[in-house]
């Protein structure tokens, strides 16, 4: 289980400084999602309640928090691995709580307006975007937040500073 930990903890840093891309797109997108499930009732409560999820204003709040809170992080590239994990987790279950019901057509979202509106043709259609960003924030587990992060300065410091610390009590 420590490896485990360690291997979230420790991510690689040393990825082309192009992975920020990747990460300003999903940390984007997730941002703006938090914020939209509580601006828009039929995006938040209004979802989860028709989704028939247990306490559906709070899990939509809590949701939406996460969403905001980890879209900053991936924006900032700070704890990389640990929010791509969480936001894997998040869209899974998201995929299967809307995606069963609109193949079996008994889904209680509104329909898609164009065929295909039931069946595997739809579920790929309308869950693209999901599979977008369960892609993303995989590959920003395996790969970490690259050079350009928050992640990057906090692992180069700590190797700078246990360097220098080495070289002064060499020295003393």
């Amino acid at each position: 289980m420590k490896k485990v930990f360690e291997w979230f903890q420790y991510p690689p840093v040393t990825g082309k400084s192009s992975i920020v891309i990747i990460r300003l797109m999903a940390g984007a997108v997730f941002f703006f999602e938090g914020i939209l499930k509580f601006v828009y009732a039929n995006q938040g409560v209004g979802r989860f309640t028709k989704l028939g999820f247990p306490f559906p204003e709070t899990t939509a709040h809590l949701i939406a928090t996460g969403e905001i809170i980890g879209g900053l992080l991936l924006l900032l590239g700070l704890f990389t691995r640990f929010v791509a994990f969480y936001f894997i987790v998040q869209m899974i279950v998201a995929v299967l709580s809307t995606k069963i019901g609109l193949y079996f057509g008994n889904s209680p979202l509104p329909m898609p307006a164009v065929p295909p509106k039931m069946g595997m043709w739809a579920v790929e259609h309308e869950s693209r975007a999901d599979y977008a960003q369960i892609m993303t924030c995989l590959f920003l587990l395996i790969e970490g937040a690259g050079r350009m992060s928050v992640d990057f300065i906090i692992s180069t410091s700590k190797k700078v500073y246990s360097i220098s610390d080495k070289k002064a009590a060499f020295e003393a």
